[in-house]
């Protein structure tokens, strides 16, 4: 257990001189600017685990935010309904004898995390039941105290989640990590504004990429759909080559059925992305003929995005 965190309010300016980072600047896409944001921050960084020399994967909430929700209006804009709510920001590590120097992070509301725990309750009730989940309450919400005591207890359960196999590869931590990423990014992929669904997508790889093996299957599929994003604009995104090489030395050795039906679309993207870097395809075009020699189809196949979406159907996603 860790001891006990209760933390304190600061103001933007103040969390930005603390930190030594750059001053916060306004998102287009946020219904709150920097300037109406209320801050707790963690007092002090969690311990460095006891990692005998290898990699403990931990996670931490080093700050929150206090925000009123935004209820849009019939002109699509956002008007505030003034009623507050709390966004913990997460971090994920992999730590050695030194911090982990390159954290990935992802925000979720107590919404998020009792949706976690109550799927998981239903589903694996015996390895849940000794959580201690943090309840509603109706007044109080946005004081330090208990806002250190969720950020704490929030940080033990996915800490425990991780620790046990059964409830790391569930559907419902996944969700949790992705779900309302890849519904933001799918959004603007149907809206052809791809250059704004890249970013969201490349996090998002590389929180999965910190908790789950390198070739599992919703690390792949998530590459997948990054370099598909990647290489479905007119102009493709100037990291494309950089996800599209990354994914094809994780598909070497791949035995996983289901993923390999991304391979020759995967293939066949590179093939054509290469050819607009001008680049030598001989190596690609050689492996598709090895498929086509072993009667594996290889031309007039379903594109990168639909064999993605044939395996994870996403409603926002063409």
């Amino acid at each position: 257990m860790h001891p006990a965190v209760v933390g304190h309010r600061v103001t933007v300016d103040s969390l930005n001189a603390a930190t030594g980072a750059d001053a916060v600047e306004d998102d287009p896409d946020s219904p709150v600017e920097a300037f109406e944001q209320n801050i707790w921050q963690r007092p002090s960084n969690r311990p460095l685990p006891s990692t005998d020399g290898g990699v403990v994967l931990c996670f931490e909430i080093p700050y929150a935010r206090v925000l009123p929700p935004v209820v849009p209006s019939a002109d699509g804009s956002g008007a505030s309904s003034g009623k507050k709510y709390v966004i913990y920001d997460v971090s994920v590590r992999q730590d050695t004898s030194q911090p982990d120097p390159n954290p990935t992070s992802i925000e979720r509301r107590y919404t998020h995390f009792l949706k976690l725990y109550d799927g998981l309750r239903k589903e694996h009730p015996l390895l849940v039941q000794t959580v201690s989940f943090p309840k509603k309450v109706l007044v109080g919400n946005f004081s330090a105290e208990l806002i250190g005591e969720r950020s704490m207890a929030f940080e033990s359960f996915l800490d425990y989640i991780v620790s046990v196999p059964s409830l790391r590869d569930s559907d419902h931590f996944l969700e949790f990590l992705q779900g309302d990423e890849l519904k933001r990014a799918c959004q603007l992929l149907d809206e052809r504004r791809n250059e704004f669904a890249v970013p969201i997508l490349e996090n998002t790889f590389r929180v999965l990429n910190k908790i789950f093996l390198d070739k599992s299957k919703c690390v792949l599929l998530l590459l997948c759909r990054l370099v598909a994003a990647c290489t479905t604009s007119p102009i493709p995104h100037p990291l494309a080559e950089q996800w599209a090489e990354l994914a094809l030395r994780r598909y070497e050795h791949v035995c996983d059925t289901d993923l390999l039906v991304l391979y020759i679309p995967l293939l066949q993207t590179c093939l054509h992305l290469w050819w607009q870097r001008g680049r030598d395809r001989s190596l690609l075009e050689e492996r598709l003929d090895q498929m086509a020699k072993k009667g594996i189809k290889v031309k007039g196949g379903p594109t990168l995005t639909q064999a993605i979406h044939a395996l994870d159907p996403r409603a926002e996603t063409t």
